[in-house]
């Protein structure tokens, strides 16, 4: 927590003053550039360093859209800190609309990287220079991954120094203390000693109302929490976290059509009927039924199943009463205040 300037790809952003960076990543072989946009806003006064990242898949376009909103609030003028927003960090499969890098590979599975390796090694390897090193926060913003939709929820491995009070500051309903997986850039930011969680809300390529306003909301009371904003002066409670017991991915007992009305969100109870799959003549049909009680945070949205797919999330939880009351109390949750 100091005033010194910011430096990132060589440009100085001094407290008290924004900046828009381009950070250099390579050359398309048509001769143009590739550059990560990052946008920089240094409070006057000292405080910690967030960084806020999206479109490490390229597809999940609902953080996007959370960092444009988070940048036009106006109590970041009374921001203590500094902000490193970088609403595209794969710019190529953001572009083609994929999760991919053009090599095929996950992004996400490429850290720390190398500056002499593959092309995401060496994406990975800027990000984590440039940004990462720079911070002492981090909050990574996703959704489910095509044709699946996901409550909001946080992953976050709880044993990490810091973790568990910036999950439970963001005010999700959900928490999965998930484990670090190798590659990814949640593993490497811990590795680092950066404080990191994972948003996960909404489906790839679709723009989620309550996905966004949940995850500007959560950015906002982050950064509260840190003390980098003043206090909210919303009368409205916050939303009380549960962290989920475990979870499981309820799968096709047959190949064919799912018929379902269930919504992420719902309480599901063992034994209860969650739909059926059906051939495409309607003759034979299987029940899909719950093998455990829980809340309903993830389902695949394409009705055209094999047998096998993961069709539901159900996350599990010791106290599901006042999990599921919370889910639904969150649900109606209003704008945060600009």
């Amino acid at each position: 927590m100091n005033t010194d300037p910011l430096i990132i790809a060589g440009e100085e952003v001094k407290p008290g003053t924004r900046a828009t960076i381009q950070i250099p990543v390579a050359r398309r072989y048509t001769a143009g550039d590739v550059a990560l946009p990052v946008r920089v806003v240094h409070g006057r006064k000292p405080g910690p360093r967030l960084f806020v990242s999206a479109a490490v898949h390229g597809d999940e376009i609902n953080g996007v859209e959370i960092i444009r909103r988070l940048l036009r609030q106006s109590v970041l003028k009374q921001m203590r800190g500094a902000l490193i927003a970088v609403p595209i960090v794969n710019v190529y499969g953001f572009i083609a609309q994929t999760r991919y890098l053009p090599d095929r590979r996950d992004l996400n599975r490429c850290f720390p990287g190398s500056s002499k390796g593959s092309l995401g090694a060496r994406l990975a390897n800027t990000f984590l220079q440039e940004v990462v090193e720079k911070a002492t926060h981090g909050i990574d913003l996703h959704t489910g991954s095509m044709h699946r939709s996901n409550l909001p929820q946080l992953r976050a491995s709880l044993a990490e120094p810091g973790v568990e009070e910036l999950a439970r500051s963001f005010g999700a309903p959900v928490i999965i203390d998930a484990e670090l997986r190798p590659g990814s850039l949640r593993q490497a930011v811990s590795v680092l000693g950066v404080p990191i969680i994972v948003y996960e809300a909404g489906e790839a390529l679709r723009f989620d109302e309550l996905a966004i306003k949940a995850g500007l909301r959560g950015v906002l009371s982050v950064m509260r929490s840190l003390d980098m904003l003043p206090a909210s002066k919303s009368q409205r409670r916050p939303v009380e976290p549960f962290v989920a017991h475990g979870s499981t991915w309820i799968r096709a007992p047959e190949s064919g059509i799912l018929v379902s009305q269930l919504t992420v969100g719902a309480r599901i109870e063992k034994g209860q009927r969650l739909g059926a799959v059906s051939d495409p003549l309607g003759t034979e049909e299987t029940q899909v039924v719950a093998p455990t009680s829980g809340v309903l945070i993830g389902r695949t949205n394409l009705p055209l199943v094999n047998e096998g797919d993961a069709l539901f999330h159900v996350a599990v939880f010791e106290k599901l009463d006042t999990a599921a009351d919370e889910v639904d109390y969150f649900q109606g949750v209003h704008d945060p205040p600009t």
